[in-house]
């Protein structure tokens, strides 16, 4: 085994991840460098701006600051997971509402609020914006964003009563 690097273990999208990193690689570096999974944006590179949110054990994390030896047995779902058959429901709503323009925080917004909307499936737009608040958007001004919850509620009641 090479010294100058270290096995982690842990699942990914559902699937059992097992490499050997450095020992300063952090999970960003491991999803878009060994595994070419670019969903997950890199920006500021300090936990300011949610660019490369994920979630592990079900929280909402900013991957530019967990370090590779943190995900030992941890469980990792990236926005490639969100999207992995068709697009979700959100990122329609985002789409029709103008939710996105640039699109470079999108990914980071759409995992934090699948979180929210699959632990409370009608926030407030407070709780929205109260959830979104480790998430920068320069572009929107967050009131597509607002429209696109609202959106998508909108269509989960009208599916829930079909």
């Amino acid at each position: 085994m090479d010294e100058t690097k270290r096995e982690v273990t842990f699942e990914l999208n559902g699937e059992i991840v097992d490499l050997l990193v450095p020992p300063t690689y952090r999970l960003v570096d491991i999803l878009r460098k060994d595994l070419n999974l670019t969903g997950t944006k890199m920006s500021c590179e300090i936990g300011r701006c949610g660019a490369c949110s994920v979630l592990i054990n079900g929280q909402v994390v900013n991957s530019c600051l967990v370090m590779a030896y943190q995900l030992q047995n941890a469980k990792v779902e990236t926005i490639e997971s969100i999207s992995k058959n068709s697009l979700h429901p959100i990122q329609q709503a985002f789409l029709e509402e103008g939710g996105l323009q640039c699109g470079y925080c999108t990914p980071g917004m759409i995992v934090a609020l699948s979180d929210l909307l699959e632990n409370n499936p009608d926030p407030t737009d407070d709780e929205v914006l109260e959830h979104l608040s480790g998430n920068l958007c320069r572009c929107t001004g967050y009131t597509g964003i607002l429209r696109a919850i609202k959106n998508y509620k909108v269509k989960m009641v009208k599916k829930s009563t079909i």
